[in-house]
């Protein structure tokens, strides 16, 4: 960051008073700029057993597998960015179930949450970040082909859960060295 979004001055790297990590900070106006970690929601849409996935027409990643997950936007909340999501990437309903995993990516500043989530038909269709959408069964799924160790894992404990009967809450770190 160069320039301050409040007033256009210069800003500066340093601890503010009464902080302990280093913020920009204007030298004009005092603004202090804060930098949080973002959000990244998403769905796992399941129809007969089968679960959708999405095949990336956008980088990072570009031709690999995801669930259709992205960037939570201001003003909605974490339920509401996964149904926009699935709709977004998809064009596919589904009705948003429990919370099922959260994932740190402290490295990359990101938090990754994953809803549990019902297709409400078979009327899906790639959208505008999707080359191809596809239901998988687990034997099928294009393990080699994911996108990142977030939706691995997310569909690692998935099919665990789905096999034992019972769906559970996850949570974990993801180091450096996985994503």
């Amino acid at each position: 960051m160069n320039y301050c979004s409040n007033c256009g001055a210069a800003v500066r790297l340093h601890v503010p008073p009464g902080d302990n990590l280093p913020r920009y900070v204007c030298g004009a106006c005092q603004t202090i700029h804060y930098q949080n970690p973002k959000i990244v929601v998403g769905c796992i849409p399941e129809w007969e057993g089968r679960i959708l996935l999405c095949r990336r027409a956008i980088e990072p990643r570009y031709g690999l597998w995801t669930l259709p997950a992205g960037f939570m936007e201001n003003e909605e909340t974490t339920a509401q960015a996964a149904l926009r999501e699935t709709l977004e990437e998809a064009n596919a309903k589904v009705a948003i179930g429990d919370l099922f995993a959260l994932f740190n990516l402290p490295h990359i500043s990101q938090v990754y949450l994953a809803f549990r989530g019902r297709l409400l038909d078979l009327d899906f269709s790639p959208g505008t970040e999707s080359l191809e959408v596809e239901l998988f069964d687990e034997a099928h799924i294009p393990w080699e082909r994911l996108a990142f160790q977030t939706i691995r894992d997310t569909l690692r404990h998935y099919f665990a859960d789905r096999r034992a009967g019972a769906y559970g809450f996850h949570f974990a770190d993801i180091l450096p060295a996985s994503e």
